[in-house]
Formats: C-alpha cells, structure tokens, sequence
C-alpha cells in the first residue's frame, strides 16, 4: 500500500512549487502534453498476469521534471510516476484488445490525456513481454509520498488561489489493511525554521464520519484507519492545516482530496426478480415489447459498474431457440424470429442475465414471463356450409336454424367472438340473424311471417366474421341455408273462449267440473285434437287428453292465495296433432263458494290493564272465511281465569278485568266463535301494572 501511494504522489510537491515560481521571463518554447495522442503495445497472449509492465507513456510538462502523476481511467492498470503501465490484477483479453485513456497534469494544472491500448498480436516486431522478463518487476521508493504547502513567488502574486488545481489522491476501496495506513505527508516550507504543527479538518475527519482520517501532528503524515467503501462515499475533501507553534498560523489551508478509487464489489441487481410483458403472435423481427434494468452500485465510469445484458436461456426453444434477442447495453427485449404463434407456444420463459466487467464479471439473473396474445390470424369456420330447414308460414320471431362456427384464436377474446350477415336472399326482409349468447353460433329468425305463395322458398347466404378484423388476408367463411315455407293448420277454437263455473270450495278430490272441448279447424279432422292443462298455479285440476273433461285433483280452498275475489283461473290447451302442431287456449274460471272452514282468531297476543279502575279493550279477530261464515263474534273466557275476567258483546267484544289483581302476567285462555259456532281457543297475556 505505500508502495501504491509513493508512486501516485511522491513528488506532487515538486508540481505546485514549479508553478507557484513562475517568473515574468518568457518561457522556452514548449508545449506540454505526451509525446504520442495514442500508444499502442503488442502483447503475445490472451491472458496476462497481475503485476506485468505493459508499456510506456512518456509526458512532458516543459519543467525538466520525470516524474508525474498519472491517473489511468481503467481501474485494471495502475500508472506510476515515471510512465510505467502495470497490471494491478489479471486481465484477459476477450476480444484481443483492450483501450482505456490515462491522465496527466501540466505545471498549471492543466489535465492532459492520451489513449493506451493493448493488442495481442502475435508475429508483431514489437517487443514481447513473457513471465520471465525484467520489464515485469518495478522497484519503487517506499517514501510516503509528501505534498508542500504551494508558495506564490513575488513575480506571480496577481495569481488567485483559485487557480491552484491540486490532483486528487486516489485511495482503494476494501484494502484489507492493516491500519492505519500511510497516505500522503504535507510539509510546510516554514518546517526548517519553526516548528510546524499539522492538522486536517473536514468530513471524514473532523466531521461526521469523523476519525477515517487521522494526521500525525508533528510529522505531517495523513492515515487511513479503515476500508473505505467508494459506494457509501466515493470521495473526501479535507482541508489541510499548519500552524507554527510560535507565531500562529505558518500557510493558508490547502484542499486535499481523496478520492475512493472502485474495486469490482457489487453484483449487478435487477429491480424485478420477476418482469411480465406480452407481444403479439406474427410481431416481425425487431419489434422491442419489453425491457429490463439491473443497477450495478459499483462507479459507473468503470467497467466495474456497467451492466451487459444477455439471454441465457429460453423455454420452450420453439421453433427455434432464438425468438428473442436483448439489447446487451438498453436491456430492452426485442422480436428476433418470425414464428410467434399462441395457438402453440401461448407463453415463454426467458433466464436474463445482467454482468459487469462487459459481461465477463459478477453476475445476476432474472425471469421474464413473456406471453404471446391474440392477433386474431385464425378465421371463424361454419361447421357445415349447407342447411335445409322447414318454416311454418305466418311465425313471427320463429327460430328458422342455429349455425354453429368454429375459431381457433383466444375464446372470449374480440379475435374469437363472431358476428353474422346475410349478405343475400333476403330483400323481403323477412329474416334476421343474431350471435347467440356463447358467441359462437348465429341465429336466423323470421322478422316477418312468411306468406304462402309461390315463392314457398328462400335460398340465404349467411358470412361471418370476428368483431376484430383478421391479421391475415383469408376468405370470409359462407353457409348456404334453403327455407321452406310450410302450410299451417288453423287451431282448434274453445267454445266458448272463457268459461265461468261455481262450485262449492270443498268438493271432493276427483269430482268432475265440466267437459271443456275446442272445435277443430278447417284444416284438421276432430279427432286429431287433445287436451291439457296450460295453466293451474294451484294444482288442483287435471284434463282429460281425449275428452276435455276436467277434474278435482286435490282439495280446492277459497282462501287460496291464488283465488282473487273469490275467482281461480286456468287455461286449457287443445292442440291439433299435425307436423306443426297449432295450439287453441280456452280459460276457465271457477268461482269458488264460500264454506265455513276456518275458525276465527283473536288479533291480540298482550294485553294491558291498571290494576286500580281497569278500563275494558276492546278485541279484535280474523276469520278468513266469507262474510256469510265469519262474524258476528261471540268470545268464552275459560278455565279458572274467569273470576278474575269478563267478557261483554254488546257493542263490539270487550274484556275487562273485574277483580283486583297484585301487578304480574296473568296467561288466559279465551274461545271465540263464529257465526257458524265454529270455534279456536287462543292465550293472550294479560299484564297488571300498579298505575
């Protein structure tokens, strides 16, 4: 590690003081800067090892000096003081070459640049660096490298402070130690004749993170006393201080900076371990549908936080294993084969890779779930292209066929759902057609009866097609469908068409009601004539299928929730037994006769009384019986509570209490007749307050 210092700083002072003693004399003609714009070195293999000197770059800064500060911009190789290109860990090159730039700083501070690059090329007549040359081993002071407070001479005092330009010391993350470790020395040139104390200030220092930098007071050598993690902060500028011990302050404060150089610690990291994106079957090569994003923490001006992108896997690998490609720098996924097809391969699986170090570093993976959606490329098929079908005349809304079609696309999907024309054949307007709710099936209907003429027959040409247009040019799907209009029957007519019956509401379970019979039409003999029930909500009657003869069959009830203003409707069918069966409704009403089957009930299940002057209720009561069978009412008190109760009928029923009763509930039992005496017992809560 000093090593590494002493060969990037040891003579930074020289720099400053050779530009602060600038003199008003005009400078010898010459132009700062590397002798070469590019330097190429020839290597004679791939692989090369850590610490081998790969070349030269030679700088002049037009002062004499022959030594500098060199920054390489490739983390890889580490420039020293005098221009030699070392190896600071393995490289190899992949591509046979590598090209990075160093930097370098003139006597005013100016950074100059010049392009390095490697090529292995064997045959060359350059020279050859082998494991066994000399080239490979550099000797280097030891030195901390020592860094003097800049002095203005008198001819160069207009110069501002700001003008100073003072290169940054760069200091690897994650050295392993031990600490502290020497980084730079500062000197005052007042050391020879006071004593000079040292100090930094400044965040890392004196400031949060305080103490990662220390200073040796009376020597002036600045430690690390840490790792440092360029991630956390990759850079710290500490101000520089000397002060003499008698006298006070010896130099103005210099910036010192320190910068953290990167080291390849941080894998790249995906901001989705699982992405879902989607492209259309038949997308053409080129079409970018999705992308991913890895962050790499590492610097990003370094090959260490650059991310490449691969595809290492795909699945399934058809039809082939190269349906994707991904941009290696963006991350974006792209179409790069023809074949998309849902119907066969609805979904794919791609094993994303994100590398630093282009690609040959630490890596990271992800999954892409791509899916192939509909672009309708199938065309809806009828399942027959032919239909004979028979209409009777004169039905309006009559459903004439159902044609059902296939579709191989997505169901449910707008490339899968149909709709259906007839394109000809009906210019009467006598037909209509409609998709059935499955989406899958049209529907021909007769907008209009169809007359029986001479025209007794219709010939359409139905098409269909998806609500979304085909991706494909294909023909449209046609089915032919030939009607023919059939000679209907007149139906059997009742007679009369509404029939009114009474009878009692409990007659008997299979008594006979009536005998009701439609007259048959024109076009139909008597015989070919049956009946049945159309209509009975209560269930109670049943139709002779020859005859008409309608019957009980279970007990009938006037207080039916069926029977309106003491009335029960029914329809009776007649229907003549022909190819197309035409259908006669007759109603029947049957009135109900009122019986007296109910016994009436007392509406109240509390009441209340004062046990001191109790006042008489009045009651209430329901009988669902007819008036004829329902009150007047006549109510009983029963068992033991009538010493304590009384009823009176006249006006109305009222029950009052006639003896003084202690405040509690006292159940009573309270029998209520009808006009016909029929009765019902009830209890009813009688409840005595003290009021």
């Amino acid at each position: 590690m000093e090593n590494f210092w002493s060969l990037q700083l040891g003579v930074i002072f020289l720099l400053l003081q050779v530009w602060a003693s600038g003199s008003c004399e005009a400078a010898p003609p010459c132009q700062p800067g590397f002798n070469l714009d590019h330097s190429v070195f020839r290597v004679d293999r791939r692989h090369l090892p850590q610490g081998w000197i790969v070349g030269k770059v030679t700088f002049d800064d037009c002062t004499g000096r022959k030594r500098f500060l060199f920054i390489s911009e490739d983390s890889r190789f580490q420039v020293d003081l005098d221009g030699n290109i070392k190896l600071k860990r393995a490289v190899t090159l992949h591509e046979g070459h590598t090209s990075f730039a160093v930097h370098a700083w003139d006597s005013n501070g100016k950074k100059l640049s010049t392009r390095v690059t490697l090529e292995n090329e064997s045959g060359s007549h350059s020279q050859h660096l082998t494991p066994g040359d000399t080239a490979g081993q550099v000797e280097s002071s030891s030195d901390v490298p020592v860094l003097v407070f800049p002095q203005l001479s008198p001819g160069a005092l207009s110069r501002q402070k700001r003008d100073w330009v003072i290169p940054p010391f760069n200091i690897p993350e994650n050295a392993k130690g031990p600490f502290p470790q020497r980084v730079v020395q500062i000197k005052s040139s007042n050391a020879k004749e006071v004593q000079i104390l040292y100090s930094i200030t400044g965040p890392g220092a004196s400031e949060p993170p305080e103490g990662v930098f220390t200073i040796d007071r009376n020597s002036g050598i600045v430690y690390v006393t840490q790792p440092l993690d360029r991630e956390a902060q990759d850079q710290y500028v500490l101000m520089a201080h000397a002060a003499a011990v008698v006298g006070g302050k010896a130099e103005d404060p210099m910036e010192l900076i320190i910068t953290v150089f990167d080291q390849n610690d941080n894998k790249p990291e995906f901001i989705k371990d699982t992405l879902l994106g989607s492209v259309s079957e038949g997308s053409q090569p080129g079409i970018q549908f999705m992308k991913v994003v890895a962050i790499d923490k590492d610097d990003p001006l370094t090959y260490n936080g650059q991310v490449t992108y691969s595809i290492l896997n795909q699945d399934p690998k058809l039809p082939n294993d190269n349906m994707f490609m991904i941009n290696s720098q963006t991350g974006a996924i792209s179409v790069a084969s023809p074949g998309l097809d849902r119907e066969n391969y609805p979904e794919y699986k791609l094993i994303i890779q994100a590398a630093d170090t282009q690609g040959q570093g630490l890596s990271n993976t992800c999954t892409a779930l791509i899916t192939v959606t509909d672009s309708n490329d199938n065309a809806p098929q009828f399942v027959k292209d032919s239909y004979t079908v028979s209409v009777p005349e004169n039905k309006v809304g009559y459903v004439v066929v159902k044609i059902p079609v296939t579709d191989n696309d997505k169901p449910h999907t707008p490339a899968w759902n149909t709709k259906y024309t007839i394109v000809k054949g009906n210019e009467g307007g006598f037909f209509s057609v409609s998709t059935a709710p499955n989406k899958m099936e049209g529907i021909i209907t007769t907008a209009k009866g169809l007359p029986l003429d001479k025209n007794n027959k219709h010939t359409l040409l139905v098409t269909v097609e998806n609500e979304v247009p085909v991706a494909n040019r294909v023909p449209t799907a046609t089915a032919t469908v030939i009607v023919q209009v059939l000679d209907v029957p007149e139906p059997p007519v009742f007679n009369p068409t509404e029939n009114v019956i009474a009878v009692s509401e409990d007659l008997p379970v299979h008594s006979e009601l009536i005998e009701y019979t439609a007259t048959s039409g024109p076009d139909l003999a008597k015989k070919t004539v049956w009946y049945r029930v159309g209509s009975d909500p209560a269930g109670w009657l049943n139709v002779s299928k020859d005859t008409g003869l309608i019957r009980v069959k279970s007990p009938m009830d006037r207080e039916s929730p069926f029977v309106r203003d003491g009335n029960y409707e029914a329809l009776i069918l007649a229907i003549g037994n022909d190819e197309f069966p035409v259908t006669g409704t007759g109603t029947l009403i049957i009135h109900l006769e009122d019986v007296n089957d109910n016994a009436p009930t007392i509406d109240q299940r509390e009441i209340t009384f004062c046990s001191e002057d109790p006042q008489p209720v009045q009651l209430s009561f329901t009988d669902r019986d007819g008036p004829g069978n329902a009150g007047p009412f006549r109510v009983e008190v029963r068992g033991c509570s009538r010493n304590d109760w009384t009823v009176e009928t006249t006006p109305g029923v009222h029950l009052t209490l006639k003896s003084k009763l202690e405040q509690d509930e006292y159940p009573i039992v309270l029998r209520v007749y009808d006009t016909g005496d029929k009765f019902q017992d009830s209890v009813v809560l009688m409840k005595v307050y003290d009021c």
